[in-house]
Order: structure tokens, then C-alpha cells, then sequence
């Protein structure tokens, strides 16, 4: 993202969403966007890119779920951020949330200073610099295309799947606990279940192989060199 101001589209059909995250995000001095119809907030950003999308999960129209897989579909928006705003709080919203590409999912109601810190702890993540490639038994991580190599072959991830992968490949044998995750991949987000972070290691570990993310019992995940 560049220095500029933020560009934030918020589609939610509730106008009383809309004026709750004006006020909650107005410290931000973003540029905020609002639609109550999915397919206008679609149409918007094929030719406004946003950096992040605000959305709910329910919507009279469309599926939000749905709707977050279209935003990932289109090229130009592959940097965008993603952040569910909803009341679903059961795990299968969540996950369906997170494999959709979303970058995280948070809970209303929601007290207007948490909301700020979680959208800024969200921008935060994203503006950390990695090296853009590095190689560990013949895994490539590019963050410039959000690849994965092995070999020849080419594995596209969902962003959570990507990040986790990443917080783990940079710092080889390094143990991190299950809360370390929760605030690097998911901005401290309590929230999110134990079976929510183990579900996307289950997911890593069918693409790149069994052997080379490791459980410490009791504690958490290291990534074997």
C-alpha cells in the first residue's frame, strides 16, 4: 500500500453500520466508500481499487461468503484487504469466511475502539516488508505474485493460508504459540477458535506435504529446515 490515504469500501445493507464505521475509523482520515448492495460494491471496485473491503457476511442479495470469493477472482484486487463485519459467529461461518479469502472477521456488536484496533492492527500486518523470496527444501515463498512453489509446481493460497505459511517459513524452528498466531495472522482476535488455526494447518499440510510444519503438543507450530 502507499502512503496515500486509505481507500475503504464498506457494503452492508444496515445505514447504521454505515455511520458506525465512519465514526469508529474517522482517526484513520481514510477515504470511505458506502454501498448496501454487494453488486454495486463490486461493480465500484473493478474501477476504484480499494486497500480494504468492509463487508457483511448476511446481506438480502447476495452471500457474503460468495461475494468475498468474486472480490478474489478479480486481478486488480489481489492486494485488497478483506474484513467480515457480521453476527455469524459459528465456526463454519468463520472458516467458509477465511477460505473465501477474507483477511479477517469481526464480531458485532463490536465497541468502536476494539473495531479501530483490529482495522488497524489488520493495515499494520500488511505493510510488514518479508523478503520477497526466499527457498527452504525446495519451497519458494513469493510475496510479490502470493505464491508458493514447490518444485515446479505453482500453489495458489487463500491470504490466511498464505500468511500463516509465511509467519512460519521466515522463522524456521521457531515455536509459535497458538495466541502468537492469533495476533500475527489474525490481529489478536480471540475469537478465533483453536480448531479455526488448526483446520488452515490441516489445509497447508495437504499442499505442501505433511513433514514440514510440525506440532509442539500443548504449545503450537514450527516449520521444519
Amino acid at each position: 500500500m502507499s502512503s496515500d490515504k486509505i481507500k475503504v469500501f464498506v457494503i452492508d445493507s444496515d445505514i447504521m453500520i454505515h455511520e458506525f464505521i465512519s465514526r469508529s475509523l474517522s482517526l484513520l482520515q481514510a477515504e470511505l466508500h458506502f454501498f448496501t448492495s454487494p453488486r454495486a460494491g463490486l461493480e465500484g471496485a473493478k474501477l476504484h481499487t480499494p486497500n480494504l473491503i468492509i463487508m457483511d457476511i448476511l446481506n438480502p442479495e447476495m452471500d457474503g461468503v460468495e461475494v468475498c470469493s468474486e472480490f478474489r477472482s478479480i486481478t486488480r484486487l489481489k492486494d485488497t484487504l478483506i474484513a467480515f463485519f457480521t453476527t455469524r459467529n459459528e465456526d463454519y461461518s468463520q472458516i467458509a469466511g477465511f477460505n473465501a479469502g477474507a483477511d479477517d472477521y469481526i464480531l458485532k456488536p463490536c465497541r468502536p475502539q476494539i473495531f479501530l484496533s483490529r482495522i488497524k492492527a489488520l493495515l499494520r500486518r500488511f505493510h510488514v516488508r518479508t523478503p520477497v523470496r526466499t527457498s527452504i527444501h525446495g519451497i519458494v515463498i513469493d510475496r510479490e505474485r502470493y505464491l508458493i512453489k514447490k518444485g515446479s509446481q505453482e500453489i495458489l493460497l487463500p491470504r490466511k493460508e498464505f500468511e500463516l505459511m509465511s509467519l512460519l517459513f521466515y522463522s524456521p524452528r521457531k515455536v509459535f504459540t497458538r495466541k502468537e498466531i492469533y495476533n500475527e495472522v489474525w490481529g489478536g482476535d480471540m475469537e478465533v477458535s483453536n480448531r479455526t488455526i488448526d483446520v488452515h494447518i490441516r489445509k497447508l499440510r495437504e499442499k505442501i506435504g505433511e513433514n514440514h510444519i510440525k506440532t509442539v503438543k500443548g504449545i503450537g507450530y514450527r516449520f521444519e529446515n
